[in-house]
């Protein structure tokens, strides 16, 4: 029988953001994907606390760490695998693709020829069909672009991480208007996801509770996505859906931390290069958005 992962979600309210230890029970090999570092916009200080817990619960359970993911440039939050790596080792990850992302943003945020867009910031950077192991169990990742050019889902035994791409049934799917976002190469992302046997188990970046929900949930099954997803099911056409995804994109104000996310995900979560007096500055462009 094929390997399974153990997985431990960890819910962050402040920025709806589950992160994720996937596990080898046998070996004790783990993952950790779509980590989250606190940041207090207004006063500029970051913080450990959602990070910690995912180091605690590694350590009290023996795992040994071998990969830290993010499945895209999160605009939502700051990743912490700097961090993580520190504490724990494992390798930093993301899509290759990551590329495009850093080439776009280091214009807007004028970064100048000292800044990588190679992805070299990373350790590693996935290809599509790339397969690979956390201890026992196989794995492989899924370039699933639309909601931004680098997205990367990861199936890991029989759970897929799917980061943005989509969200609960109940909820729908991700935005496509950021820069290099584009609602038709979402579609076909998630028909790609959408092909997965029907009992994969989907692990969701993002819980917003829909209305008339109560509590938080970020599992589902390909099954109920192809079902019951109120923004695309089987049946759904391309031309409905991208019109649909571009009309309510329309109508969303940007997530309020994307400006600082952005400049510290694309160097994989570290900050820009001190200044001359030894600290960092994050860079707040006008009318670029």
């Amino acid at each position: 029988m094929t390997a399974q992962p153990e997985v431990k979600g960890f819910f962050d309210e402040e920025t709806f953001t589950i992160s994720y230890v996937v596990a080898d029970p046998a070996t004790k090999a783990c993952a950790i994907i779509d980590s989250v570092l606190d940041f207090d916009q207004a006063s500029g200080r970051t913080g450990t606390g959602s990070a910690d817990k995912l180091i605690s619960y590694v350590r009290d359970r023996g795992f040994e760490c071998e990969w830290i993911i993010d499945t895209h440039v999160h605009a939502d939050h700051l990743t912490a695998a700097p961090y993580i790596k520190r504490a724990l080792g494992g390798r930093t990850a993301i899509g290759d693709q990551v590329p495009v992302v850093q080439a776009t943003f280091s214009k807007v945020f004028n970064e100048g020829a000292a800044f990588r867009t190679d992805g070299a910031q990373f350790d590693h950077l996935f290809h599509d069909g790339e397969t690979y192991a956390i201890g026992d169990v196989q794995a492989r990742a899924i370039h699933t672009p639309g909601h931004t050019p680098a997205c990367m889902c990861h199936l890991i035994g029989d759970a897929a991480f799917v980061g943005d791409t989509i969200f609960m049934p109940d909820f729908g799917t991700a935005r496509c208007d950021f820069p290099g976002g584009d609602a038709g190469r979402l579609f076909d992302s998630i028909h790609k996801l959408f092909e997965l046997p029907d009992e994969t188990r989907v692990f969701l970046c993002h819980d917003y509770k829909a209305p008339g929900r109560d509590e938080y949930v970020w599992e589902t099954t390909i099954r109920a996505e192809k079902a019951e997803n109120i923004h695309i099911k089987t049946g759904t056409s391309r031309d409905a859906f991208t019109a649909m995804r571009r009309a309510r994109d329309a109508t969303l104000a940007m997530p309020k931390l994307i400006l600082p996310s952005v400049q510290v995900n694309m160097r994989a979560g570290e900050m820009p290069p001190p200044e001359g007096n030894g600290l960092s500055y994050l860079k707040l462009p006008i009318d670029a958005l």
